[in-house]
């Protein structure tokens, strides 16, 4: 069974149709991300690692993938 999702946007985005921007839409267990130019491509992630993202983001301690060696 499908939900309908609920995208919003944020307010600092205006509402003009020019106005591209980061759509949300969450759900429980899952929240969407999407880029408002592209709507029918969407990332769906679970709410902690969003939180550990937005987290590294916020305090400056985001640092760049570094490639994983398989043993």
């Amino acid at each position: 069974m499908s939900r309908t999702l609920y995208w919003q946007k944020s307010s600092f985005s205006g509402s003009g149709d020019g106005n591209a921007c980061v759509e949300v839409a969450a759900l429980p267990t899952a929240i969407h991300l999407r880029e408002s130019d592209i709507p029918t491509t969407t990332l769906t992630i679970t709410p902690t690692p969003l939180t550990h993202l937005l987290q590294a983001i916020q305090t400056g301690t985001l640092s760049p993938l570094r490639p994983r060696h398989r043993a």
